[in-house]
């Protein structure tokens, strides 16, 4: 199965968190064919279906921002240093090529490392640091190098979208470009039925890696009557992932219904009765305490917001290289856009 075209474009877009203004602008340039778009201070997306029949208005919230890099001093030499936008693995960064975002357009590099033959025997072992990498950009000198990039312009790294066999594909930034896809996709669904008994509107929310930022204020300036917050979720099929402890959700298994303590759990009852009717394949993972993904403010907003999370499982997570199955990610848009169906007036997710 081939990746949607509106997919491919937001993974192909750089937007680390705080920077997410080009796959945010592309987001809304594609939901404004079917819904009313607009932007917020923050940089906050939205695409509002309006409702048909006074029902409940549905928030469906995913993050547009994804990790990445942001330079923080360079050299007399031209090399470049920076810090982290995001939670990284310094070891996934060795040897990468990178893209830095500055104001006169897109500056390719390349990850620097002091070689293994340099490196002292009794430190090979040791897990590499931040501090001890760097980007060269190919300049001559500082001078150079400064005329070319700036302090605080950000990177990310190369990686495109490559479309594998089974209905496959890699890429880095599918956290959470999927999430900020399926939310735009299940509103484009509804619009295509004709809309839903009440408002849904899709969310591409800002700055979730940095602090769930972007969702809190979205959460309060919309104040819906129920949330789903779409993110991604570790696929257990990949060795050195215990299914003991986060559930069974391979790859091609569908979307996964999350149940927890923050979590309501009227939601997650109609969530698994519309897979059921729909035939849509899920399975259940369960949270004791927070999830780890918006809905850990989301359903803390002014008084209190009915919200579950769907996840969409993912190996590989904050890689170059994450994989998904493409249908467990339009599977997940159609089951929130059958569940908003059902939100007529009077139903009730009452703790």
């Amino acid at each position: 199965m081939a990746l949607p075209d509106v997919l491919r474009t937001l993974l192909s877009a750089h937007g680390p968190s705080g920077y997410e203004t080009v796959p945010a602008g592309l987001w809304r340039e594609a939901a404004s064919s079917f819904a009313d778009v607009r932007v917020d201070g923050m940089g906050n997306s939205y695409a509002t279906v309006a409702g048909t029949g006074g029902g409940l208005s549905l928030a469906i919230v995913g993050h547009v921002d994804e990790i990445g890099l942001i330079v923080t001093h360079i050299d007399d030499s031209g090399f470049v240093y920076f810090g982290s936008v995001g939670g990284w693995d310094p070891a996934i960064l060795i040897g990468q090529r990178v893209t830095l975002t500055t104001r006169a357009g897109q500056v390719p590099g390349v990850v620097g490392k002091k070689p293994i033959h340099l490196i002292k025997a009794d430190e090979r072992d040791k897990g590499t640091k931040l501090t001890e990498l760097h980007i060269d950009i190919g300049a001559a000198d500082g001078d150079e190098a400064r005329g070319l990039v700036r302090i605080g312009d950000t990177a990310v790294i190369s990686a495109e979208p490559v479309e594998l066999p089974n209905g496959r594909a890699v890429s880095r930034a599918m956290d959470n470009r999927l999430g900020a896809f399926v939310a735009y996709e299940a509103a484009r669904l509804v619009a295509e039925a004709g809309g839903a008994p009440g408002d849904v509107v899709g969310v591409a929310a800002v700055q979730e890696e940095i602090g769930l930022n972007g969702a809190r204020t979205a959460a309060f300036a919309l104040r819906p009557d129920v949330a789903i917050v779409v993110d991604v979720t570790h696929a257990t099929d990949a060795p050195g992932v215990d299914a003991k402890e986060l559930g069974e959700h391979k790859l091609g298994s569908g979307p996964v219904i999350e149940r927890g303590a923050i979590l309501n759990p009227a939601i997650y009852e109609l969530l698994h009765e519309v897979a059921e009717a729909e035939g849509i394949p899920t399975t259940v993972a369960a949270s004791g305490r927070g999830t780890g993904t918006d809905a850990d403010v989301v359903h803390m907003s002014r008084e209190g917001i009915p919200t579950t999370v769907i996840g969409i499982p993912l190996r590989y997570m904050h890689s170059p290289v994450e994989m998904v199955q493409v249908d467990d990610v339009l599977n997940a848009a159609k089951l929130i856009a059958a569940f908003a169906q059902r939100l007529v007036p009077g139903t009730s997710f009452a703790r």
